[in-house]
């Protein structure tokens, strides 16, 4: 078992957000999980990401406040434990358009070695 405390985990970066906190639950560390790295997003109101796509899937799950996922003009609005699969390629844009902050849970595969 790999144990990683909240209180360690590490801030990252994510290309194209904008009012977003990210923190690196599991992953990319020694002993973490080998397919997929686990992050934990904070966005604020107003905040987002987007419009842009991926070469592998993602999965959000939402576990405060809610956000909405925009993907080819349809748009779907995630509440708390609500989930979606973004497809490889997809692009999608994601925006708090709420007065609270959301926070949410975001499983990627790691990127394929060069």
């Amino acid at each position: 078992m790999h144990l990683k405390r909240f209180q360690d985990a590490q801030p990252y970066e994510a290309p194209n957000h904008f009012g977003c906190h990210g923190l690196r639950l599991q992953g990319f560390e020694e002993g973490g999980p080998t397919n997929q790295w686990i992050g934990f997003s904070q966005f604020l109101p107003g905040g987002g990401a987007g419009p842009d796509s991926t070469p592998f899937e993602k999965v959000y799950v939402v576990l405060e406040g809610e956000m909405t996922v925009i993907v080819d003009g349809t748009e779907t609005t995630l509440e708390p434990m609500d989930s979606c699969t973004i497809a490889p390629g997809e692009v999608r844009k994601i925006e708090n358009r709420a007065n609270h902050t959301c926070k949410m849970l975001v499983v990627i595969p790691y990127p394929p070695e060069s």
